[in-house]
C-alpha cells in the first residue's frame, strides 16, 4: 500500500511541474513576446509552435514507446532534451531565433505528457475515474505559477519569466526519473492496426469534437492575457482570473468519479462543449463586466476540467493494450496539436483585422460545431435519446 502511495506522489509531482510550465507559458509568454516588440501575427505564429509540436511529436514518441516497451525511458529522454533546448531562450530575442528555440524545445516537451497519461491510467487499472485526483496536482502547479508570476510582474520585468520556465523544466526532469514502470496488459485489439480503431465512427466523432474544442481555445491561450491588460486589468488580476478557472477545474477533477458514475463520459463532454459556447461569448462581448468575466472563468471547470478528464477517459476505453500510448498520442496530436495550432495561427490575423470580439465569437462558433458533432454521434453510436 505504501509503495502505491509513493507512486501516486511521483506521478503527481510530474503533473505539478508540467502544468506549472503551462501556467508560466500560456498566460505570460505572449506578454514576454510583446515586450520584444513582436507584432500580433508574429506572436500568433510563435505561440503556435507548442500546438504544432503537439501535432507532430507525440505520434513519433508514442510509437517509439509502444515499439520498444520502454515508456519510462522515453519520457526521461524527452524531458532531458526539452530542458536542454529551453536554455536557448536566454540567448536570443530575434523572431527566427525564438522560433527555432520554441520549435526544438516543444518537440521534446510535448512528447512526454501522452506517455505519462497512459502510465497513469495503466497504474490506476480499473479505477480510471480517479484519474482526476492525480491530475489535479497539475492544476495546483498551474495555480502556483499563474498567481505567483502575476503578482511578481507588477513589480519586476517580464523577462524574469525565463527563469521561472527553467525551474519548471528542471522539476519535470527530476520527476520524469521517478515515474513508475507499468505493465502493458494484452488486449484482443493488439493484432489490429490502430487505424481500424481510429476509423470507428464514434472515435472519429470524439476526435472531431475535441479538435474543434481545441480550435476554440487557441485564441484564449494566445491573446487572453493581452486582451485583459489592454482593457485595464493589472497583471496580478490577470493571474487571479487564470487561477480562478483552474481552482474550479480542481474541484471538478475531485468530483469526476461521482459525475462519471451518474452521467457517463459522453454527457459530461456534451455539457462541456455547451459551456464553452457560453464562455467564449462572454469573453468576447463582456470583457468590461467583471462579474461576467468571473463567470467565464468559473466555466473553465467544464470547458477544460470535465472536458479533459472525460475525453482522456474515453480515449483510454477505445485504445487498449499495445495501442495505449499511440492512442493517447494520436488524440493529443489531433486535438491539442492540430486544433490548438489552427486556433493559434488563425487568432493573429483575426485579432489584427477584426478585433477581439470577432475572434472570441469564432471560438464560440467552433465549440458549437463540436457540440453538434458530438450530439449527433451520441444519438447514433451511444444510444442517447433523440430529445
Amino acid at each position: 500500500m505504501n509503495d502505491c502511495r509513493n507512486y501516486h506522489w511521483r506521478i503527481a509531482g510530474f503533473y505539478f511541474f508540467y502544468y506549472a510550465f503551462v501556467g508560466m507559458f500560456a498566460p505570460y509568454w505572449s506578454l514576454y513576446l510583446k515586450s520584444l516588440q513582436f507584432s500580433a501575427v508574429e506572436i500568433g505564429v510563435l505561440m503556435s509552435m507548442q500546438p504544432l509540436m503537439r501535432l507532430v511529436a507525440p505520434n513519433i514518441w508514442g510509437w517509439l514507446a509502444d515499439y520498444s516497451g520502454k515508456r519510462r525511458e522515453v519520457v526521461i529522454a524527452a524531458a532531458s532534451l526539452s530542458a536542454l533546448f529551453y536554455l536557448g531562450v536566454f540567448f536570443t530575442t530575434s523572431f527566427w531565433g525564438v522560433l527555432a528555440v520554441l520549435l526544438l524545445m516543444n518537440f521534446f516537451w510535448s512528447a512526454s505528457m501522452p506517455l505519462v497519461e497512459a502510465t497513469t491510467l495503466s497504474y490506476l487499472g480499473k479505477n480510471t475515474a480517479h484519474y482526476g485526483r492525480i491530475r489535479s496536482w497539475g492544476s495546483v502547479g498551474f495555480i502556483v505559477t499563474v498567481v505567483g508570476l502575476g503578482y511578481a510582474f507588477d513589480y519586476v520585468a517580464i523577462a524574469w519569466l525565463l527563469w521561472a520556465g527553467l525551474v519548471c523544466e528542471i522539476g519535470i526532469l527530476l520527476f520524469a526519473r521517478q515515474i513508475p514502470r507499468t505493465e502493458v496488459l494484452a488486449h484482443h485489439t493488439d493484432s489490429q492496426p490502430i487505424r481500424q480503431i481510429v476509423l470507428q465512427p464514434r472515435v472519429l466523432a470524439l476526435f472531431g469534437a475535441c479538435f474543434l474544442m481545441s480550435v476554440a481555445h487557441g485564441p484564449y491561450y494566445t491573446f487572453y492575457s493581452i486582451y485583459l491588460v489592454e482593457h485595464g486589468y493589472a497583471k496580478s488580476a490577470v493571474g487571479g482570473l487564470w487561477a480562478l478557472g483552474v481552482i474550479c477545474e480542481i474541484g471538478v477533477f475531485f468530483l469526476m468519479p461521482r459525475l462519471v458514475q451518474r452521467f457517463g463520459f459522453v454527457r459530461i463532454l456534451l455539457f462541456s462543449l455547451g459551456a464553452a459556447v457560453v464562455r467564449f461569448v462572454l469573453i468576447g462581448w463582456a470583457v468590461d463586466v467583471l462579474v461576467l468575466i468571473l463567470l467565464a472563468q468559473v466555466l473553465h471547470a467544464a470547458t477544460f476540467g470535465a472536458y479533459h478528464a472525460s475525453s482522456v477517459g474515453m480515449v483510454h476505453e477505445f485504445f487498449q493494450g499495445r495501442h495505449q500510448s499511440k492512442g493517447q498520442a494520436l488524440f493529443g496530436s489531433i486535438t491539442y496539436g492540430a486544433g490548438g495550432m489552427l486556433g493559434g495561427f488563425a487568432s493573429g490575423p483575426i485579432w489584427q483585422h477584426w478585433g477581439a470580439t470577432a475572434l472570441y465569437s469564432c471560438s464560440a462558433a467552433a465549440a458549437l460545431l463540436g457540440l453538434f458533432l458530438m450530439a449527433s454521434a451520441g444519438r447514433r453510436h451511444w444510444g442517447m435519446p433523440q430529445s
